[in-house]
C-alpha cells in the first residue's frame, strides 16, 4: 500500500458527526482531496476545515442529491447512523444504505468504506442488527464495500467515553445488571481513524468485513475500574442485580450522564452482547498495525481526559442532530409558512463594549450556567431527562467558544455570527419548536454610543398542547429573561473592567 494518487477524491458522509468530523481533518492532514455530503452546510460552517473541502448538500435517502455528491468520487465513506430517528431507525438505515449503494454504482464510485459495529452473537440487539444490515445493504450493490466493525470507541467526546466518565465520577457505588461482566474490546478513536485513513489510500478496491479492536479484552466492570484508576479515584463498588433490565438501565444512564435515554437505550441493548473482534475477520490481513501500536484502554482514557481538561475536544457524540418530531419545522422556515408563533422580545442598552458583550453571550450555558434562575433551568432540564430528552447534562464542547451546529445543553447552535447574532434552537422534548436569540449592535441611544442587545424567545406550538405549554411557561419569562440579560450585561462590564486594569508587571 502506498500513498493515494493526488487527484483521488474522497467523500465523507456524516461529517457533522463524531467520527466523521475527525475523519475529515485526518484526511486533510494527509493531503487528500475531500468532499463532504451534509444535510445543511451551515451546520459545519464553523469547522476549521470548512473552507478546505467541497461541500454538497442533500439527504442520503434522496437519489439525485446522493448521486450528485458521489460523481467523480473514488472512495466514499459511509458513516451515517439514524439511531436517534425513533423506534424504526433500522428501516430508515436500510433504505438509506440501499439508496447510497445504487447512487454509488451510477456515479462509478470505486470503493465504499463503512464503519459498523462488531456483532458476534446470533441474537443481537436491534442496534447491532441494524448496523450489520446496513453493511449488507451496501454490499448488495456492485461497488466493492470494505466494512470495518468496531466495538466501544473511546475518545474525548464519544458517547461511550462520556457514559463511563460521568458514571464513574458521580457514582462511587453502582447498582448494575449482570451484563457488566460481559467482555468487550474497546478501541481508541485515534486507531479507528488510522484504519479509515489507510483504507482511503488502497491502490485497488478491497471488499469484506473486518473487525477492529484495541489490544485489551476486558469486562465493562474492569473498564470502569480502569477509568477510575486513570482519574485517580477509588475503586468503584458494584452491586449486581440480575433482574435489572436494559430499559431501566438506559433510563438511569439518561438521568446520570449527558447521554439521553433515547440514545442510551440502543447502546445499552448492545452491551448485553459480548463485543469481541473475531480472529477470522482480523483487519491485519489487509492493514498492518500502526507503527506506534494500538492504544491500550488505559492510554486511551488518559488521552481522552487530557483533551477534555485542555478544552481540546474536536468533536462530540452530540454534534450529530438528534431526532425531532415531524411537526417541528426545519431550520429557517419563514414566518409566512403558516405556523402559529409566540415571541417574547426584550431590548436592553449598555455601555459594555461589543467585544465583552459578545464574550458573555458566547459563554452561556454549560458550567457557566444561564446567568441566573439556574434552579429553574435545572428543573426544566431534569423534566426533559425524565421523559427521555437530552436534559442539560450535554453541556458544551468548549467553555468559551461555540461552533455553529454544535450542541449546548438542551439547545443547538443554529446561527452564529460573531459579535452580532447567536441563535439557539431547542432540542428538548416540546409540543412545538423553540428558539432563543441574542442580537447585538452598536447604536446611538439617548445621545450617546451604546450597545443594544435584543433577546428573543420564539415558540411555534404544535396543536393545542403547544398553546397550553406557552401559556404555562410564559409567566416565568418575566423573571428568567430579564434576570439573564442583567447578569449577562453585568458579566460583560466585568470583562471590560478587568481588561482596562493597569498591568502589575
Amino acid at each position: 500500500m502506498s500513498d493515494a494518487p493526488k487527484d483521488r477524491l474522497v467523500l465523507v458522509t456524516g461529517a457533522s458527526g463524531y467520527v466523521g468530523g475527525r475523519l475529515v481533518r485526518a484526511l486533510l492532514n494527509q493531503n487528500m482531496k475531500v468532499r463532504v455530503f451534509v444535510r445543511d452546510r451551515q451546520k459545519i460552517s464553523s469547522q476549521p476545515w470548512a473552507n478546505m473541502v467541497e461541500i454538497f448538500e442533500g439527504n442520503a435517502d434522496d437519489f439525485e442529491s446522493t448521486k450528485s455528491a458521489l460523481m467523480g468520487v473514488h472512495t466514499a465513506f459511509y458513516l451515517l447512523h439514524s439511531i436517534n430517528a425513533g423506534t424504526r431507525f433500522d428501516k430508515l438505515e436500510e433504505n438509506m444504505a440501499a439508496n447510497f449503494a445504487h447512487a454509488s454504482r451510477v456515479a462509478d464510485v470505486k470503493q465504499i468504506v463503512y464503519l459498523g459495529g462488531i456483532a458476534n452473537d446470533e441474537k443481537q440487539s436491534m442496534h447491532l442488527e441494524s448496523r450489520a444490515n446496513t453493511g449488507k445493504r451496501l454490499a448488495y450493490g456492485t461497488v466493492p464495500v470494505l466494512e470495518f466493525r468496531a466495538g466501544v470507541i473511546i475518545g474525548s467526546g464519544s458517547a461511550s467515553f462520556e457514559m463511563i466518565r460521568h458514571m464513574t465520577h458521580r457514582l462511587p457505588i453502582m447498582i448494575t445488571p449482570k451484563w457488566v461482566r460481559n467482555r468487550t474490546q474497546p478501541i481508541a478513536v485515534r486507531d479507528v481513524l488510522y484504519y479509515l485513513t489507510t483504507a482511503a489510500k488502497f491502490q485497488k478496491p478491497v471488499e469484506g468485513v473486518f473487525d477492529i479492536g484495541g489490544p485489551d479484552v476486558l469486562t465493562y466492570e474492569n473498564m470502569i475500574q480502569t477509568f477510575a484508576k486513570v482519574s485517580h479515584l477509588r475503586k468503584r463498588i458494584f452491586i449486581k442485580i440480575p433482574f435489572l433490565t436494559p430499559a431501566f438501565s438506559s433510563l438511569f444512564i439518561g438521568f446520570v450522564t449527558p447521554v439521553p435515554t433515547s440514545l442510551a437505550r440502543p447502546l445499552v441493548g448492545s452491551l448485553v452482547n459480548e463485543v469481541i473482534a473475531d480472529p477470522a475477520k482480523n483487519v491485519n490481513q489487509i492493514i498492518s498495525l500502526p507503527p506506534e501500536g494500538l492504544l491500550t484502554i488505559e492510554k486511551a482514557f488518559a488521552l481522552a481526559l487530557e483533551k477534555v481538561e485542555a478544552h481540546l475536544v474536536e468533536s462530540r457524540w452530540s454534534d450529530a442532530s438528534l431526532y425531532m418530531p415531524p411537526w417541528q419545522k426545519t431550520q429557517g422556515d419563514p414566518e409566512w409558512s403558516g405556523a402559529a408563533e409566540y415571541k417574547d422580545e426584550r431590548i436592553f442598552y449598555t455601555d459594555a463594549s461589543l467585544k465583552s458583550l459578545w464574550r458573555a453571550i458566547e459563554q452561556i450555558g454549560g458550567d457557566h450556567g444561564w446567568y441566573g434562575a439556574d434552579l429553574l433551568w435545572y428543573l426544566r432540564g431534569l423534566m426533559d431527562s425524565m421523559i427521555g430528552g437530552v436534559g442539560l447534562r450535554r453541556g458544551r464542547r468548549d467553555p468559551d467558544f461555540l461552533r455553529q451546529g454544535e450542541s449546548l445543553d438542551f439547545w443547538r447552535v443554529e446561527l452564529l455570527e460573531r459579535e452580532h447574532i447567536l441563535t439557539l434552537v431547542a432540542e428538548m422534548i416540546l409540543p412545538g419548536k423553540a428558539w432563543l436569540r441574542f442580537e447585538i449592535a452598536e447604536v446611538d441611544h439617548d445621545g450617546k454610543k451604546q450597545r443594544r442587545m435584543i433577546q428573543t424567545a420564539t415558540f411555534q406550538p404544535h396543536g393545542m398542547g403547544g398553546h397550553i405549554y406557552w401559556a404555562l411557561v410564559y409567566p416565568f419569562h418575566g423573571f428568567i429573561f430579564p434576570t439573564m440579560a442583567r447578569n449577562l450585561i453585568r458579566a460583560a462590564k466585568s470583562f471590560d473592567y478587568h481588561s482596562n486594569m493597569p498591568s502589575l508587571n
